[in-house]
């Protein structure tokens, strides 16, 4: 995954087990959830607790999580809010949606 983390916050942890990426502190666990399916990649759901908000860490892990799919060559359904309002505003990002997920984007 891309080196884009911010300076403080800890690395961005693949999960598989648990179908997530984290980024895990001494005061709690921001995560994204995600499903693989052949081809793409689904994000849910991403809860950054209140300790660790206002730190860039629910950027941050947009940011692993759309690099992690450039580099398995997936194609990315935003079903997230989250997900989807930085897709929005990040039209660079358009190139990663499936069908689907361009439609998830327009919703």
């Amino acid at each position: 995954m891309a080196d884009t983390q911010p300076k403080d916050v800890p690395a961005v942890r693949d999960n598989p087990g648990a179908q997530r990426l984290e980024v895990a502190t001494a005061v709690g666990t921001a995560y994204a959830e995600y499903r693989l399916a052949p081809g793409t990649i689904t994000f849910t759901h991403t809860l950054v607790p209140e300790t660790l908000r206002g730190r860039g860490i629910g950027g941050h892990l947009i940011e692993a999580g759309l690099a992690m799919a450039r580099e398995r060559a997936l194609k990315v359904i935003p079903v997230c809010p989250f997900f989807k309002a930085h897709m929005r505003a990040h039209p660079e990002t358009h190139d990663l949606l499936s069908a689907e997920g361009r439609a998830e984007l327009a919703k």
